[in-house]
């Protein structure tokens, strides 16, 4: 046995020792011919002043039949760059001697870390890659943005103490919870975009109010702070909009998306109008014995359902298309509209009365019942749907009237959140299907289309 360990071990040192020689025969060469790259021009995220981006990547490829040896990778503008680069495990922003094997590739990495107070402009560099046959580049861009930045923290409660205004001048980054304080207003101008790191959200305290002032084509932003696209359409990003009891929501012209509960009400007032919300974990609007009034207001895909509504309140909907082709997880219902007496957010369970009022809308999606009902015992359940596109089927519960149509596909242009569009075809059987004096109530729809002649139902004319 001791022999056989002795030669087992020599064998071992042998064979080591032969690789360890053939490694160094390798015969690294200069380049004869272009290198090939996965991309000429990398694209990175929009970024904020003092933020750094997420980490990209692009591949360059060998595919001479030699190992090359690349003389020089190196960033244009060297330690001036707002870009940092790592070339085959290495950081910096210059490189020599770089092997790369024959039919072989490497990665360089590549991240933006813009300087503070810069103002919103285009970031351009170039990665310069010298070889045998001349120079070749890989052109980097991105845009940078100013920010102002609200980040709570033990020493700093984050909260808003006067009343406020914001303007579009910088995008507003917040970080963990942003309080307005009790009483007070905060007022968000057109075109003003705020962002929301991973478990972050605004709160609007008792008696307070949250004017959002958006426009056609100038909407105010609600969404994570990942501006990559793919992140248009992914859930729990950031929290949510918070509204304690007594508070009021002004809402006009803004996109709330990719969060938790895109807003939620504790018996308090929303006045919504023009506004699209989707891509939320568990509600787009989750609503605890609260007053909604809103007119031309878009919703797709979340998780539990678009709207919820819980301990009653009043709610009136008037052309609203309210989608729901949640496909993200299949445990979770994916409804329309869910709407009860009930409320288990404290020790006991609460009940209140309900007043539910759809005019002129589209209550549509993937479930077999768009709208689900449970209403208690005892408790007052009225609702008023009327000139309405309803998916329900035969268990649903409940029936509306013959100014209805039932279960009819609206034919949505597009409701795939990628490239999301709720206007219906021509075609579509909610196409001027809507009352006439219903619609002088809100004569233009979302895109400020006049629908005072052959109403169609929803938020699009």
């Amino acid at each position: 046995m001791k022999t056989f360990k002795i030669l087992f071990a020599v064998s071992f040192w042998f064979l080591l020792s032969a690789i360890s020689c053939n490694r160094d025969d390798i015969s690294f060469e200069n380049p004869t011919q272009a290198l090939r790259f996965s991309a000429d021009t990398l694209f990175l995220d929009t970024v904020y002043n003092q933020v750094r981006s997420e980490t990209y990547a692009v591949k360059i490829y060998n595919d001479e039949d030699k190992d090359v040896l690349i003389p020089k990778i190196s960033l244009e503008t060297g330690n001036a760059s707002l870009y940092r680069i790592n070339v085959d495990g290495k950081a910096g922003t210059d490189f020599t001697n770089i092997p790369l094997r024959k039919k072989d590739s490497l990665y360089i990495f590549v991240e933006i870390a813009p300087i503070a107070n810069a103002p919103e402009a285009i970031a351009e560099d170039k990665i310069n890659i010298e070889t045998g046959v001349g120079m070749q580049h890989v052109t980097l861009f991105s845009v940078v943005q100013d920010a102002e930045f609200y980040i709570q923290t033990e020493t700093n409660p984050n909260i808003l103490t006067a009343n406020t205004t914001w303007t579009n001048e910088k995008a507003k980054i917040i970080v963990g919870n942003l309080t307005l304080e009790a009483g007070k207003t905060l007022d968000i101008q057109q075109g003003t975009k705020i962002y929301f790191h991973k478990n972050s959200g605004l709160k609007i305290s008792k008696n307070a109010k949250l004017n959002v002032l958006g426009d056609l084509n100038q909407e105010v932003i609600f969404r994570g702070d990942r501006n990559d696209t793919k992140y248009d359409t992914i859930p729990k990003n950031w929290n949510g909009i918070s509204l304690d009891t007594g508070a009021e929501l002004n809402m006009n012209y803004a996109r709330v998306f990719g969060g938790t509960r895109g807003l939620e009400l504790l018996e308090s007032t929303a006045n919504i109008t023009n506004s699209i919300f989707h891509t939320h974990q568990e509600f787009g609007i989750f609503a605890v014995k609260s007053t909604i009034t809103a007119s031309n207001l878009v919703m797709n895909n979340c998780g539990e359902a678009d709207l919820g509504i819980f301990k009653g309140g009043n709610v009136k909907l008037t052309h609203c298309t309210l989608a729901n082709y949640w496909d993200l997880n299949a445990a979770l219902p994916g409804l329309s509209i869910y709407a009860t007496n009930e409320y288990s957010g404290g020790p006991s369970l609460e009940q209140g009365p309900l007043n539910l009022t759809i005019f002129n809308s589209i209550i549509y999606g993937d479930a077999e019942n768009a709208v689900v009902f449970k209403p208690t015992s005892g408790q007052i359940f009225t609702t008023n749907i009327q000139y309405s596109l309803l998916k329900y089927g035969s268990d649903a519960g409940y029936n509306v009237d013959g100014t209805n149509i039932k279960d009819k596909d609206p034919l949505f242009q597009n409701y795939f959140t990628q490239k999301m569009n709720l206007r219906v075809k021509d075609d579509s059987p909610a196409k001027g299907k809507g009352n006439t004096a219903i619609a002088l109530g809100v004569p233009r729809d979302i895109v400020n289309v006049s629908r005072t002649a052959s109403p169609t139902m929803g938020a699009y004319q």
